[in-house]
């Protein structure tokens, strides 16, 4: 069984499933997943969008649904014979899921670690209790766990494989209706819902001063694939903006529909973009980003940016009295260093992310950081070193 939690996990796990069958088509793989697992041949009895919310606020208040999920789960590992449960990521569920897996003698192999070295290091004694083997994307997470005793594989980061770019940006430009001449600036708010509610107004406003200081400049909002076009709508007509709507997969009359009869002002160019994710941002030249695994995969197409993030101030008060690291951006932490501004909360205002914005956009030396970065997520292969992992901890 594997189990996944959010968008992300749903790919890096997805990842793991088609190498396993690879090596061994017997296989038979269940769990909790997304349209990436259900295609690499995972038998999901349960989406991803039935636990994909963040922050402690979030969870109290999705708690009951939460609780059903995780019984469920439970259920069908005491239905079915399983040799192994692959948990990946989304700590704050699967390591409870991992304590009930071990009272029922069944292996635990956990895939991408929880952030522990960002908050509470001395928690890997209780996840050592639980977990069999610990399957890591960082160089740094394999010597954290080995100073623990912990059984653990460095596998590099599947990023490296997944990055891939089927269409230029030029002709991601023309097909958006975008001119090829002028400075192309992604608006990436996230790919949960509450990130989007939180993240777009203060971008689109962002965007909005940066493109009155110089109209030689075009902009892209990036549209995750787990977020419903239905929302995308009143928070532009709340920040009474217009937006052309180019939806390579969706006929034209669906997205119309879907989104209201959007047209494009001559004021401000945003296009929304829902075709291949990587396509998007190579489609850049900059982009404001929410805090996450989409700062790595901006970082890989060496794309100058800034991060934000905004979160309820509870999470977010807790957050900061227990995050022991000075950055957030994935980026900064592979880094071991700022390269990439981080505007976090109240300091993630539309002025400051326009400001670091263009600050970024004329930093020449930023580009160099980042290709750095790539050189740090390992080599190629990353998701079949991990599924040799999973078969050899069997």
């Amino acid at each position: 069984m594997i189990v996944a939690g959010e968008a992300s996990g749903d790919m890096r796990a997805a990842g793991v499933a088609r190498a396993l069958k690879q090596l061994d088509p017997a296989l038979r793989l269940s769990g909790i997943g997304g349209e990436h697992m259900r295609r690499a041949g995972v038998e999901c009895f349960c989406d991803i969008t039935e636990l994909a919310v963040i922050g402690i606020a979030e969870v109290v208040k999705n708690f009951s649904r939460i609780k059903k999920v995780f019984r469920q789960t439970l259920k069908r590992i005491d239905a079915q014979p399983l040799d192994a449960v692959v948990l990946v990521d989304y700590p704050g569920f699967n390591l409870r899921l991992a304590k009930e897996i071990k009272k029922r003698g069944i292996k635990v192999i956990y895939y991408v670690s929880p952030q522990v070295w960002a908050w509470r290091e001395k928690r890997i004694w209780k996840i050592k209790n639980l977990v069999d083997r610990m399957i890591v994307l960082f160089p740094f997470e394999k010597d954290l766990y080995g100073k623990y005793g912990m059984a653990v594989d460095y596998t590099g980061h599947p990023l490296v494989d997944e990055i891939n770019v089927g269409h230029d940006q030029t002709e991601v430009l023309k097909t958006l209706g975008l001119s090829v001449s002028k400075t192309t600036i992604g608006l990436m708010p996230g790919s949960r819902i509450k990130e989007v509610e939180r993240h777009l107004p203060c971008m689109l406003e962002a965007a909005k001063i940066l493109f009155s200081r110089n109209q030689e400049r075009q902009f892209i909002l990036l549209k995750a694939g787990s977020i419903p076009l239905e929302l995308i709508n009143p928070i532009l007509r709340s920040a009474d903006m217009d937006a052309a709507m180019t939806l390579p997969h969706v006929p034209a009359h669906e997205a119309k529909r879907l989104l209201g009869s959007f047209e494009e002002t001559e004021q401000f160019p945003l296009k929304i973009y829902d075709g291949p994710t990587y396509d998007g941002i190579n489609a850049m030249d900059a982009c404001m980003v929410a805090s996450g695994t989409a700062t790595l995969e901006c970082a890989l197409l060496k794309k100058p940016m800034v991060i934000i993030y905004k979160t309820s101030w509870l999470t977010y008060s807790i957050a900061k009295a227990v995050i022991k690291i000075p950055y957030i951006g994935l980026v900064n932490v592979v880094a071991g260093r700022k390269i990439v501004d981080e505007l976090i909360q109240e300091d993630a205002t539309p002025v400051n992310i326009a400001n670091k914005l263009e600050k970024a956009v004329y930093d020449h030396h930023l580009v160099d950081a980042l290709a750095a970065v790539k050189d740090a997520l390992g080599e190629p292969g990353a998701s079949l070193r991990a599924a040799k992992a999973v078969l050899g901890s069997l």
